[in-house]
């Protein structure tokens, strides 16, 4: 038995990222009824805009899916209020300290998720009682760990410290890198940058098209005084390196980066001026599709690569 799928009571080990202006209803109950987790991203919304899209996704899926909540987001008494009226049975907490509501949600039944970038911050949630881990790697899109630690590398040196189920992130969309992190110690994966580019996405469609037209190199860690996030090199993060050459101060670039930079970028679709967060695995995204194919099609590559792995020889 797989323990992810144990855990939640899903098909599949795949858990899609709650994204922020990217993981609406929409994407959390498609990605929920083709077998695996969907997360509704709490991080982009107002509290009762969070209550409604949970009140949705109830309507549009039977099956078990969650909320991704970014701790240090403003309302988050709120938030986890509502999370708890709406009977959500499932969080995952992230930017901030696990200890903080993990005791608060589990004594209100709900199974609760923490992501890290490190294998220290890894056992301080398992200390805090989360009940999974997830380790995301630097290659992931969005906010990231200062600590550039890959995946390839993180997954092996978290599995050797925690006794809770591991989540792999960051880097993988496809059957073959889950099956490789799987290899390394990961008992499942979570996908952030293959469901952006979903139809489900609530993405604007700007922002999906410039997803599967980036290519390798088209994305960068940066920001890291403020909260490290990669990015897709475009006017925006020019201006953010040329900023850089002059040696600004943290208050420097909070003013050069303003209010609503990704929701203008990723929701509203300006490509010039918007923060557009995306992970370094867009390189191998070709094709916006339906979320329930991406998942099909990931069972069917990992099937494939996993008796291609078996039949090796040496």
């Amino acid at each position: 038995m797989n323990k992810i799928t144990t855990l939640f009571k899903i098909k599949y080990p795949i858990i899609q990222g709650g994204m922020i202006w990217n993981s609406g209803y929409k994407l959390a109950s498609a990605v929920s009824n083709a077998g695996g987790l969907g997360l509704i991203g709490a991080g982009s919304m107002y509290p009762e805009v969070l209550r409604e899209h949970i009140q949705k996704c109830k309507k549009a899926t039977s099956k078990p899916f969650g909320v991704n909540v970014p701790m240090l987001y403003p309302n988050i008494e709120e938030i986890m209020k509502i999370i708890v009226e709406e009977g959500v049975k499932i969080v995952f907490t992230s930017a901030g300290n696990p200890k903080t509501w993990t005791s608060y949600l589990k004594e209100n039944g709900i199974t609760v998720v923490h992501v890290v970038s490190s294998s220290i911050f890894a056992l301080k949630a398992q200390e805090a009682g989360v009940d999974a881990i997830v380790a995301e790697g630097f290659e992931a899109g969005g906010h990231n760990g200062r600590e550039e630690t890959t995946t390839l590398t993180l997954i092996p040196i978290v599995k050797e410290k925690i006794k809770i189920p591991l989540i792999a992130a960051g880097g993988i969309a496809t059957g073959r890198g889950m099956l490789a992190v799987m290899i390394l110690g990961a008992d499942g994966v979570q996908v952030g940058s293959r469901f952006a580019a979903s139809l489900e996405s609530s993405a604007h469609e700007n922002f999906k098209e410039t997803i599967i037209n980036t290519k390798e190199g088209d994305t960068q860690l940066t920001l890291k005084e403020l909260a490290p996030v990669r990015l897709i090199k475009n006017k925006f993060y020019q201006d953010v390196q040329d900023l850089y050459e002059k040696c600004p101060t943290k208050e420097d670039l909070v003013i050069l980066l303003g209010r609503a930079r990704a929701k203008k970028g990723m929701f509203e679709g300006d490509l010039v001026e918007g923060e557009l967060e995306i992970g370094q695995i867009a390189g191998i995204i070709h094709e916006i599709k339906p979320a329930g194919e991406i998942i099909k099609e990931m069972i069917i590559d990992f099937q494939t690569a996993r008796k291609e792995v078996l039949n090796f020889d040496f």
